[in-house]
């Protein structure tokens, strides 16, 4: 493991052996940050982090249970399926107070995924933040970048980051987490704005159907 690593934050992705989590899992861990796949089963994630640290040629990766997870990292990651998400959380509550959580899920409504959904409360990441309260700082990040460029390690991926949340440092550390894999992270605003950041994933995949093209992405133009 990169000797630098034990200074960074220990980041947790909970319901990582998905279709998001392994390559954000990936991507960290070689960008030399303590990564922890947490699953259901301890088992599975275990698995998984074995896959993962087969394909980064080093045991960079650690598996674990969703709750062991949460407890043992500094920075959770939640990638499970919208529909479990809040379930989860609520057992994990007490585990993530104090931490900052990235929500990386989007309220999705199958199986028309491809039109925007709005939940009563507003987005994934509101939800969130309504279920762990004021002693966790959920930023909405990701939600808008495929898990197929991802897992993609031999190509950078050619998309921004928005990030929203309410608390500043927080968001500022997950834009500097989008920056360390590659990408350009992007202060979007509060996390009411998430409800927008999320229902653009809808408007990408109906791009992706029309178009025929995979893991159509965002850029802001006019930065410096």
């Amino acid at each position: 493991m990169d000797p630098s690593a034990a200074a960074r934050p220990t980041i947790a992705i909970l319901g990582g052996t998905g279709e998001q989590g392994p390559g954000l899992a990936m991507r960290w861990a070689r960008a030399g940050y303590p990564v922890i796949i947490g699953s259901r089963q301890a088992e599975k994630a275990q698995r998984v982090a074995a896959e993962l640290n087969e394909r980064l040629g080093a045991p960079l990766v650690q598996g674990l249970d969703n709750a062991a997870a949460a407890a043992a990292c500094d920075i959770a990651a939640i990638t499970v399926p919208y529909e479990a998400q809040n379930a989860l959380l609520e057992s994990l509550r007490d585990a993530l107070q104090g931490k900052v959580l990235v929500d990386v899920n989007v309220a999705l409504k199958p199986p028309k995924v491809a039109r925007v959904f709005i939940p009563p409360e507003g987005s994934a990441a509101e939800q969130a933040q309504a279920i762990l309260g004021d002693g966790v700082a959920v930023v909405g990040a990701f939600q808008n970048v495929s898990a197929e460029k991802l897992d993609d390690l031999a190509n950078a991926i050619d998309c921004d980051v928005l990030v929203t949340g309410d608390d500043r440092a927080a968001k500022r550390l997950v834009m500097d987490l989008a920056e360390a894999i590659g990408m350009r992270g992007i202060d979007a605003g509060p996390l009411v704005n998430a409800k927008a950041v999320e229902a653009m994933t809808s408007v990408l995949i109906g791009i992706n159907i029309r178009y025929k093209v995979h893991g159509s992405g965002i850029r802001i133009t006019g930065l410096p």
